[in-house]
């Protein structure tokens, strides 16, 4: 038995075991509740009652003798019973004494629904340690503060411990979101499209029960089918991405967060750390543990049906049933875009269907019933691709065409659909102010087919479940860890930099850090001296490369700092004299390289992010960096998968191969040199950002020409 992975299993369990009492109580308190009918005291003990809360409700307030004709205490202490969960609404100075009396009482979980605290600054600060002190010392875990609260639609709870308004069926579908408004617009929004809802949480400032509790909670609950997540950031990325990872192998989850443009970090010295987007790493999170991200909300929800019903497609191969030809055409365009191929049919297919289709019917993949298809022929075409071996999903064109028997063109599909199979979604146009198509569509919708008005958004939400088998199928392996670096070396050259008080490393301490970890370079000197850079550039052998070398000097090659291709003693000297009249710098040396031209400029970097292991760039290098950006992003640490998924994933991907004529670059090379750069940086936290540009690659070999290191 792995002896770590046992005993994380088992903190996790903890934790859920934990989380019961907030999510599954027998009995709630509503400390702060209130006869005033627009009050939150009032409205959660209002919906509680409304939504059929099978538990215990126990109104707290001095005064009153009763709450909506239900027995109030004035203390939670003259109530009879035991309490699993309180609901806290009142002034945010009472409540560390009310945390302290919840735990003499032995109440479990606490929802503090009251605001003025961390977000109020430092007095509401002072608050929120306050009752934390206390939670911790009771045992009392600890719901927002300023938070909406929970729902359990499980009809054995029918939980709402909650002040919004909606009141979903119960469903698969389980809601977290840090945004108490966004997370009710999203449970509308499924409402809407009549999707149940398994549970709901929106945590506000989540001072104790994380975004990560929620989400382990809802990866252990059997119920919940998927995982609907809206953030706007993580206090804990690490711990999240540790949930998420193991979360999302077993159920989907469906992500979306806030503010994700890509304004620059304009403050970066480096290209890495301008280049990466000022929320990229929340991305990175995303496909780092296999959640689905979105950057429509609309998109999700939309999605999300799919989910809630469907089964999780074996593969890419999709086979296609239309009654109309048009639809069928723009949704083969999203579906190739999305990763799907439709392949032919069997000859055993094709056979059955000339059999039992009309004879203008189009036999082939796309299935085209026709208009005029009825229930037989949907079902025909449904079996056959049910049974073909080379289909994985099943997508349907089906408009209610008024000379048919509609709602046994339902009927046929629903029973197909509820084999579960292989996942069906339908793009269903219909006119729902017509009574006979009403039921038509309710005989889909209560049979679980997900039904989209439009082909584009059907076949979207067939895309996802698509890239969820991808996920859950993909295997990232282990970063390799290089044998042979010298770490004691490089932890020596970064102290050296320390203790000069640099922000950058000097060119030879760059190079020198490189070489502890056997990262390739062009072979280079450093001289402080015209005589001793002639020297060097002999040693080297020309042509070499001359470059201006000061901890102010910052892009050299914008500042004039760089000559290149400098064939004799007369061009260096030269080169050097007029850099030393340049650059005014005290200490201003002379970074000698040789010259390598002809191969391919890339570039790979370094950016440190709070919280987070560092970010691992590449991309297409040299002086046009900045202006193509074309680069890609992964999370360190880089395995060789994703090194070779980040050579696959940039835009000029083809140059590496060889373009009219040229030869491709030494790939292997390049790839060994991101996953030790990898390695370098997680051995060393301190490095915060870190520039390789260009590394020039050629047919058989790559090595990096220019560097910087900022600690």
């Amino acid at each position: 038995m792995n002896y770590p992975e046992a005993k994380e299993r088992k903190e996790k369990s903890k934790v859920v075991h934990e989380l019961d009492s907030l999510f599954k109580p027998k009995s709630i308190a509503i400390i702060g509740a209130s006869s005033k009918e627009l009050s939150i005291g009032n409205v959660i003990l209002k919906n509680l009652v409304h939504f059929g809360y099978t538990g215990k409700i126990y109104p707290i307030n001095p005064k009153e003798p009763e709450v909506r004709g239900i027995k109030a205490y004035p203390t939670i202490f003259d109530v009879p019973d035991n309490i699993d969960l309180a609901h806290v609404i009142i002034p945010s100075k009472f409540v560390p004494q009310i945390i302290e009396d919840c735990g003499k009482k032995g109440i479990k979980s606490v929802i503090i629904n009251s605001a003025g605290f961390s977000e109020m600054g430092e007095e509401g600060m002072a608050l929120q340690k306050s009752f934390l002190a206390k939670a911790k010392e009771y045992g009392v875990r600890i719901f927002g503060p300023n938070c909406q609260g929970i729902i359990n639609c499980d009809p054995e709870y029918n939980a709402y411990c909650d002040f919004t308004f909606t009141f979903p069926k119960p469903g698969s579908i389980s809601i977290v979101a840090l945004s108490g408004g966004v997370g009710a617009f999203i449970m509308q929004s499924l409402f809407d499209l009549e999707i149940g809802m398994r549970m709901y949480a929106s945590n506000g400032n989540a001072c104790d029960i994380s975004i990560s509790d929620v989400v382990n909670y809802y990866g252990e609950d059997e119920g919940t089918k998927a995982i609907i997540l809206y953030t706007e950031g993580f206090h804990n990325p690490k711990e999240f991405m540790n949930v998420a990872k193991m979360v999302a192998k077993k159920k989907p989850i469906l992500a979306m967060k806030a503010g994700r443009t890509e304004a620059g970090a304009k403050a970066a010295a480096s290209h890495t750390g301008s280049l990466a987007g000022v929320d990229i790493a929340t991305e990175l999170i995303f496909e780092k543990t296999g959640i689905l991200a979105f950057n429509n909300e609309e998109e999700m929800c939309q999605v999300a049906m799919a989910f809630s019903t469907q089964p999780i497609p074996k593969g890419n191969r999709v086979g296609i049933i239309t009654n109309t030809g048009g639809p069928a055409v723009i949704a083969t365009d999203e579906l190739v875009s999305a990763g799907l191929v439709l392949p032919p049919l069997s000859e055993r297919a094709k056979k059955i269907l000339k059999e039992t289709m009309l004879p203008e019917a189009s036999i082939g993949n796309p299935i085209d019933v026709v208009a005029t298809g009825g229930g037989k022929h949907f079902r025909s075409a449904l079996d056959v691709l049910v049974d073909e071996d080379t289909i994985d999903s099943i997508y349907i064109n089906f408009v209610t065409a008024p000379f048919t028997d509609t709602d046994e063109v339902a009927r046929q599909i629903v029973e197909v659909n509820k084999m579960k199979k292989k996942p069906i979604v339908c793009n269903f146009m219909t006119n729902l102010s017509m009574e006979r198509y009403q039921v038509t569509t309710k005989i889909m919708k209560d049979g679980g087919v997900p039904c989209y008005a439009f082909p584009t958004t059907a076949a979207k939400a067939l895309g996802a479940l698509y890239k969820y088998h991808k996920v859950r199928s993909r295997n990232i392996g282990e970063a390799k860890v290089f044998s042979g670096i010298k770490k004691e070396n490089a932890l020596a050259i970064i102290n050296e930099a320390k203790r000069e008080g640099k922000s950058f490393l000097s060119s030879s301490q760059v190079y020198k850090l490189l070489t502890q970890y056997e990262i390739p370079v062009a072979d280079w000197r450093i001289a402080n001296d015209v005589d001793k850079t002639i020297q060097a550039a002999n040693e080297i052998g020309f042509p070499v490369v001359i470059k201006a070398d000061a901890e102010s000097l910052v892009h050299k090659s914008d500042l004039g700092g760089v000559a290149i291709n400098l064939k004799n003693v007369d061009e260096v000297r030269a080169t050097v004299e007029k850099m030393k009249k340049k650059f005014d710098a005290k200490d201003l040396k002379f970074f000698v390289q040789k010259f390598l031209p002809g191969g391919r400029e890339l570039i790979a970097g370094v950016s440190a992010q709070r919280g987070l292991e560092p970010l691992i760039m590449f991309g297409i290098g040299g002086i046009y960096v900045e202006v193509l950006k074309d680069v890609i992003f992964k999370i360190a640490p880089v395995t060789e998968l994703e090194a070779k998924e980040m050579l696959s994933s940039i835009k000029a991907t083809k140059l590496l191969d060889g373009v009219r004529g040229e030869k491709g670059i030494h790939k292997e090379s390049v790839i060994e040199i991101i996953q030790r750069l990898s390695q370098l940086v997680i051995d060393f936290p301190e490095i915060q950002e870190m520039d390789l540009n260009p590394i020039m690659a050629f047919e058989n070999k790559a090595f990096v020409v220019d560097a910087r290191i900022k600690i």
